[in-house]
């Protein structure tokens, strides 16, 4: 899936934020937390379970979206040895 957003986006710096919802229902997990820790960390890319019905991890997830978002905004670090500076 990850894949398929960056071919679309064309771009690989996509803000991407794997979340697994509705924790507060875990007699129906059907995918363990290990397995979405595994594959957030395939991806690169944070993962967080959060359960709107209690409130868990709402306000975080928010605050990780904004920082991802900043993140993929800010322009890519040049070295100095490749910029030029021409005073006349």
């Amino acid at each position: 899936m990850r894949d398929q957003i960056v071919r679309v986006k064309r771009y690989e710096k996509v803000p991407l934020i794997l979340v697994g919802n509705k924790v507060d229902l875990e007699s129906e997990r059907e995918v363990l937390s290990a397995e979405g820790r595994a594959l957030a960390q395939e991806w690169g890319c944070p993962f967080m379970e959060t359960s709107a019905k209690s409130k868990t991890m709402v306000d975080e997830l928010f605050a990780e979206i904004v920082r991802q978002m900043n993140y993929a905004s800010l322009p890519e670090k040049q070295d100095q040895c490749c910029t030029t500076c021409i005073v006349q």
